[in-house]
């Protein structure tokens, strides 16, 4: 039976599909086809997420161990095998369900500002052209009802961000050894220097250079929603041109016509306070200085 021996556990909206980009082009690493299996926090369970276009997470999730082993099917030989899954992190199941499958397992967290991060996550689904709200304040007013009204997990723009929390959850189980946390202000100043660390902790060539230029996953508000809709919904214009721009040409042109609004400073200080219990802990967890969040 092949599962993974090293999982990238989150955070959502931190760099894990960057993370899933690099690692897959090393030749020693093979990762799922599909990021985000998300098996170890639903294992076993039916979904009905009621929230706008949580149909998607409904059909694509894998619940059964057969559908989950078949993500590796195609690995040869690699000496690390990974999936990537930012869920993990949050899901108050998944550590257990991990450990009971893979307790040797090596796991990777990255983490972000969580007040940049929750904002992040809002023009994310606002991107997708999900979120009933353009108004960032009124979605985060709205939260609470919409766990309530068992919207999935991605909605859960406050509740992803207490770190702390969720972290102690697998140092409580796993071996501090086993965990590897970094933040996303190294992915975005040393990207290369991360990657390589992670090659080591993963006991691959750390010599390899994976291509760092792709920043995949970009939020914002698009500019331009009909060139946002004809590069990113299924039409028959997408289906004609596909043929003739590659798909980091039409990454690019997508990012491109995205902006990225400020957040309220109003907004900021509400959610920094709120936060600030759980940076102090989380800081104390990870022996990292996360001071910079306080502000």
């Amino acid at each position: 039976m092949t599962l993974p021996n090293f999982l990238i556990i989150g955070a959502a909206k931190a760099g894990t599909t960057a993370l899933h980009t690099y690692l897959q082009q090393h030749p020693q690493i093979y990762m799922t086809p599909d990021k985000e299996t998300n098996f170890f926090a639903f294992e076993g369970e039916h979904l009905n997420f009621q929230g706008p276009g949580d149909e998607a997470i409904n059909q694509f999730s894998i619940t059964d161990l057969e559908s989950y082993q078949a993500e590796f099917q195609n690995v040869a030989g690699e000496k690390a095998i990974g999936e990537a899954c930012p869920l993990y992190l949050y899901h108050a199941k998944a550590p257990e369900r991990i450990y009971s499958y893979i307790p040797h397992v090596r796991l990777i967290a990255i983490l972000r500002h969580p007040v940049d991060r929750a904002y992040a996550n809002f023009l994310h689904i606002i991107r997708d052209d999900r979120e009933p709200c353009r108004d960032f304040a009124q979605a985060l007013q709205q939260e609470k009802k919409r766990i309530e009204d068992n919207w999935e997990w991605f909605w859960h723009y406050i509740q992803l961000g207490y770190y702390s929390i969720q972290l102690k959850r697998y140092y409580d189980i796993f071996d501090r050894e086993q965990i590897r946390v970094y933040l996303y202000e190294d992915l975005c100043q040393n990207p290369l220097t991360l990657i390589q660390d992670i090659f080591c902790f993963l006991e691959v060539d750390k010599n390899f250079v994976p291509d760092i230029s792709i920043r995949p996953n970009k939020s914002g508000m698009p500019k331009n929603l009909l060139v946002h809709k004809l590069l990113t919904k299924p039409n028959p214009i997408k289906s004609l041109l596909k043929p003739l721009f590659p798909s980091q040409l039409r990454q690019k042109i997508q990012h491109q016509n995205l902006k990225t609004p400020k957040i309220s400073s109003e907004t900021r200080v509400f959610l920094t306070n709120l936060y600030r219990e759980d940076i102090l802990k989380c800081q104390d967890l990870i022996e990292r200085d996360l001071s910079g969040w306080l502000n």
